[in-house]
């Protein structure tokens, strides 16, 4: 009887599913990535109870924003399902107004990612409220009341959440740009 190699799928791989070795992130053996991507080691990153990042977890495995891997059981982003329901959803999911000025760290055209891209007509700026933060703006909720702690730990989060804030508050010409930059980061 002729065996599979252990390589062998059933369905074809979009880019996202081609991060070797390991068919994780670059330079992470399996046991690696199951332990970085561990309902403990992602309340650790994201400040999120333990409790509420299993659920997250399940709940977007039930949705199909994520899957499991084959041979590591690390969940795995469903990098097409995940830009679609941002760009289409996230507003009407997660819907914010800008509040009153307060401190805090930077998003929307004023972060770092999409800084000197975008101009203002004269509009504040639009902040995370944080004690630590270093820009003064109008105050906007985050995802997660955790965002500010989390992507003071991880600049690609900051820049991904920043640019999922400029479509889900942004002008069609801000949302487009932030769009295009997001499905860069998304591969």
């Amino acid at each position: 009887m002729k065996t599979l190699p252990d390589d062998w799928r059933d369905w074809a791989l979009d880019d996202a599913d081609i991060d070797l070795p390991g068919n994780g992130l670059p330079g992470l053996e399996d046991d690696q990535l199951a332990t970085r991507y561990s309902v403990r080691a992602l309340a650790e990153e994201t400040g999120i109870s333990k409790s509420q990042a299993s659920l997250s977890l399940q709940r977007c495995l039930e949705v199909g924003l994520i899957r499991k891997d084959r041979r590591t059981g690390a969940p795995r982003a469903n990098v097409r399902a995940l830009f679609n329901f941002i760009m289409h959803g996230v507003r009407y999911v997660f819907p914010a107004k800008p509040g009153e000025i307060t401190r805090g760290i930077a998003t929307t055209f004023a972060a770092p990612v999409l800084e000197g891209r975008l101009y203002s007509s004269g509009e504040l700026l639009m902040v995370w409220p944080d004690a630590r933060g270093n820009s003064k703006g109008q105050a906007i909720e985050p995802l997660f009341k955790s965002a500010p702690y989390a992507v003071r730990r991880d600049r690609e989060l900051y820049a991904m959440l920043a640019l999922v804030d400029a479509i889900r508050l942004g002008h069609p010409r801000e949302s487009k740009l932030a769009a295009e930059r997001l499905a860069e980061y998304l591969g």
